[in-house]
């Protein structure tokens, strides 16, 4: 089951956050179909903010397909992200971590290293790499 965390310095709304969390699972196959998301009462409780914000994200997740609420049972994945390229995920989860550890033991913090990593995906999509 996914474990929602809110960054309150992302400038990013909470519901959106939760959104983007369960698309990233979805995609990542960290969320498959059938698997049940955290119950809106129990996301309250871990989060502490308010039950319309998760049933915003939850409708809004639900309006794209991806997940359904069933009455007295719960919310569920009804679509997965995760295209082919999943089986790679593994190898390059293991070089993206030692990309990680070479930058950090450069100096660089985790507002540098997202600037590079950003900027360096852009210029791969300029270029027709990515």
């Amino acid at each position: 089951m996914i474990t929602f965390r809110l960054d309150t310095r992302s400038g990013l709304a909470p519901y959106l956050q939760i959104v983007q969390q369960v698309r990233h699972a979805l995609r990542l196959g960290l969320l498959d179909v059938g698997d049940q998301l955290p119950t809106i009462k129990d996301v309250v409780a871990t989060l502490a903010i308010n039950p319309n914000t998760v049933l915003k994200a939850y409708r809004d997740l639900e309006r794209e397909g991806l997940i359904e609420s069933r009455p007295g049972q719960g919310t569920f994945v009804t679509k997965t992200l995760a295209g082919p390229s999943i089986k790679s995920h593994a190898a390059l989860r293991r070089s993206l971590d030692r990309w990680l550890k070479e930058a950090l033991a450069a100096g660089l913090d985790e507002e540098s290293i997202t600037a590079l990593f950003v900027d360096t995906l852009r210029h791969a999509a300029e270029e027709g790499v990515a």
